[in-house]
């Protein structure tokens, strides 16, 4: 049988950066779907095929989507992810893709409490009714996210958030590809039209996040609950786009009202899905996170260390939901 071919969106972003080193020399075909030409050679020194296209402009799609027969599918969280993620769908229809697993949000909903929650169940919708074999992976707050607040922890032994004493269920991106990885690599049926919520075992406070944080690095950390206007002009001042700056906040006033806590792993069969999916257990794992949460500080405790230096774009691109 000869190997599947697998377009990759996002493909430099930290969930696609992690799923290709997951795909790695599984036996699959990859091709990255990239904007900046510059950031396709280090793709092509890895074996991986780079194009160049834009999934803001549709005519640049076509050749991307030549060939392939499953679609990873990551949009920025910005107000034309709804337009990213048809033109994609729309490309993949006329490109005879068979497959797409999506990168959704958790609680996507048309009610969910947070604009990028709204947005992502308007393309979750699309991609339910297209007529192509889908399945939907929608993420609790990504464990990275704390790395935005490295620099405080490391100058002034302070976490400095705006959730209040709201719990979190946290998982760390590279659990997330590796669960989509399980998905794409099952040829089988038993994933289509399953929504899947991967997250931790357990939902963890920022207080938690200080002590542990704290007993890794052997001096003080605690966590200091702030205002919205605080986070806000942090954010805005590394140069945030206002957009995503009340997204933030959304998402804040959502964990802070009890909204964020979790259960490991969960799925549901959409109403509209179109194909019988077995009951059998599934294959996603979650190994970085399924022990404790805090064991992902312990690992990366050298990420808080003075020396650390997070420059504005990393932030950005690291902090999702």
């Amino acid at each position: 049988m000869a190997p599947r071919n697998l377009l990759i969106t996002g493909a430099t972003g930290t969930v696609s950066g992690a799923l290709l080193d997951q795909l790695s020399g599984r036996g699959i075909r990859l091709r990255a779907l990239v904007r900046d030409p510059a950031k396709a050679e280090p793709l092509q020194r890895r074996g991986v095929d780079a194009v160049v296209a834009d999934l803001g402009d549709p005519r640049s799609l076509p050749a991307a989507f030549d060939g392939v027969d499953d679609l990873w599918l990551l949009t920025p969280n910005d107000p034309r992810s709804p337009e990213h993620s048809m033109n994609a769908i729309w490309a993949a229809r006329q490109s005879g893709v068979e497959r797409v697993v999506r990168l959704s949000a958790v609680g996507a909903a048309v009610d969910a409490p947070t604009r990028s929650g709204r947005l992502h169940a308007l393309s979750d919708h699309e991609l339910e009714v297209s007529g192509l074999r889908w399945t939907i992976l929608r993420p609790h707050w990504f464990m990275q996210n704390l790395f935005n607040e490295a620099g405080d922890i490391a100058e002034h032994g302070v976490v400095r958030l705006n959730l209040a004493d709201g719990r979190v269920g946290m998982i760390d991106a590279r659990d997330i590809a590796e669960c989509a990885a399980a998905v794409l690599l099952d040829e089988t049926s038993r994933h289509d039209g399953r929504i899947y919520t991967p997250t931790g075992p357990r939902s963890l406070s920022l207080r938690e996040v200080a002590e542990a944080a704290e007993g890794e690095l052997r001096r003080p950390v605690r966590y200091e609950p702030v205002g919205d206007a605080d986070v806000e002009r942090r954010l805005s001042g590394f140069g945030v786009p206002d957009w995503t700056v009340g997204m933030v906040t959304e998402y804040a006033r959502a964990y802070a009202s009890g909204w964020g806590t979790s259960s490991p792993v969960t799925s549901r069969r959409s109403p509209v899905a179109r194909r019988a999916v077995s009951n059998g257990s599934s294959p996603i794992i979650e190994r970085r996170s399924s022990a404790d949460q805090t064991l992902y500080i312990g690992s990366e405790a050298t990420c808080l260390g003075p020396q650390t230096k997070t420059t504005p774009t990393n932030r950005v691109s690291r902090s999702r939901t």
